[in-house]
């Protein structure tokens, strides 16, 4: 009797152990996957912000163009034109290239400058917004990681957020 009461007691305590060993493993971590270049593809959200980037730059362009053109016809002259010239006429001429082609040069760089700052901040809210958003889905779906999709090899068709990130992005003021 004493050799079964001892039996029984250890497998209840086998079985307690086990049981609290459960309890105390930590779950299994819960990862999501969202593919951010997607959403940058395929929001109009996005569409929209690149329009309004355009059309506020669009005056400066259509000039830097108008004056590369310029610039080019003046060089083609300076080339065609060049052996019938006289030296004092093809020297100014030359001057006046160099000189237009310093001031495209520089309002150029100055352009692309401009346009890379707009840029970054711009990003930098869309950024913001999408990682709020990426966040608020990973608390309420109780995900302990989010990564994103281009950064892993393989994920079950459940843990893509992409979708519900898109939709709460482009449905954000």
């Amino acid at each position: 009797m004493k050799k079964a009461l001892a039996l029984v007691s250890s497998v209840l305590l086998v079985g307690a152990t086990q049981v609290y060993a459960a309890d105390a493993a930590p779950a299994q971590p819960s990862i999501a996957v969202v593919n951010v270049q997607q959403v940058f593809q395929q929001s109009p959200k996005i569409a929209e912000l690149n329009k309004k980037l355009q059309s506020e730059f669009k005056g400066r362009q259509d000039k830097l163009i108008a004056a590369q053109k310029s610039l080019q016809d003046e060089s083609d002259k300076l080339k065609k034109e060049a052996p019938t010239m006289s030296q004092k006429d093809r020297d100014a001429l030359q001057r006046k290239v160099n000189d237009d082609q310093a001031s495209l040069t520089k309002d150029a760089t100055a352009f692309q400058q401009d346009l890379n700052k707009e840029q970054s901040k711009i990003m930098k809210g869309v950024l913001a917004q999408l990682n709020e958003i990426i966040s608020g889905l990973a608390k309420q779906g109780h995900y302990s990681m989010v990564l994103d999709a281009q950064a892993v090899i393989f994920a079950v068709d459940g843990s893509d957020i992409t979708k519900q990130v898109s939709k709460e992005f482009d449905n954000k003021k």
